[in-house]
C-alpha cells in the first residue's frame, strides 16, 4: 500500500521542483535587489513614474462610459473566441446527424446569438463612434 502511494505521488515531483525553484527565484531576486540595488532617496526618486512624463492632475479623472462599454464588448468577443476553438475541435469529431451533434450545434448557436445581440446593442448605443 505504501509503495503504491509513493508511486502515485512520484508524478508530482517535477511540479514540486518547479514550485520550489520559483520560490527560490523570487526570494533571491528580492534579496539581491535590496543588497545590490541603489539606495539613494530623494524627492525625484520617490515621485510617481508615468512613462517618462510628469504626472499632471489627479488620478481620479472621469472617463466616458463608452470606453468601458467598448472594453466589455472586446471581452465578450475575446471570450467567445476562447470558447469557439475547443468547440470546433470537438464538433468535427462528432458523428454527423447524431442527436448530440444537434444539441452541440444548438448550444453554440445560442452562445453566438447572444454575442451578436451584445454587439448590436453596443453598436446602437454608439460605442464604436469616436466623435
Amino acid at each position: 500500500m505504501l509503495t503504491m502511494l509513493a508511486t502515485d505521488l512520484s508524478g508530482y515531483i517535477p511540479v514540486g521542483l518547479l514550485v520550489l525553484m520559483a520560490i527560490i527565484f523570487v526570494v533571491a531576486n528580492i534579496m539581491m535587489t535590496h543588497l545590490l540595488g541603489p539606495t539613494r532617496r530623494g524627492e525625484i526618486k520617490q515621485s510617481t513614474y508615468e512613462s517618462g512624463m510628469d504626472p499632471i492632475g489627479s488620478a481620479r479623472k472621469r472617463f466616458n462610459i463608452r470606453f468601458y462599454i467598448l472594453a466589455m464588448t472586446f471581452l465578450v468577443f475575446d471570450v467567445e473566441i476562447i470558447f469557439l476553438y475547443p468547440w470546433a475541435v470537438t464538433f468535427t469529431k462528432m458523428t454527423p446527424q447524431s442527436p448530440e451533434a444537434g444539441l452541440f450545434l444548438a448550444r453554440i448557436s445560442f452562445f453566438i446569438g447572444t454575442s451578436v445581440i451584445a454587439y448590436i446593442y453596443a453598436w446602437r448605443k454608439g460605442v464604436f463612434r469616436w466623435d
